[in-house]
């Protein structure tokens, strides 16, 4: 499983800009592993008040209690890494 480092890393790899919004599906986890790590990240509030979970087009995951499809992260995340 990824750690916060390399998530935000990969992130900024997919997006290209910090705030654009990349399909969960493009961190090439599993589907349990997707809900896992996301869900674990979203429930403590000092990540996931840079983490921005969107609903659209594509595979869709249920993050804690809501089905979504794509994050966004804030560059302001490297301040806890």
């Amino acid at each position: 499983m990824m750690n916060l480092r390399e998530v935000v890393e990969r992130y900024a790899t997919l997006a290209g800009s910090f705030g654009d919004p990349v399909a969960l599906a493009a961190f090439g986890l599993t589907a349990e592993e997707t809900k896992n790590l996301f869900a674990g990240f979203d429930e403590d509030y000092h990540i996931s008040r840079f983490l921005h979970f969107s609903r659209g087009q594509g595979l869709s995951y249920q993050i804690s209690g809501e089905a979504v499809t794509h994050l966004a992260i804030d560059p302001a995340i490297y301040s806890i890494l």
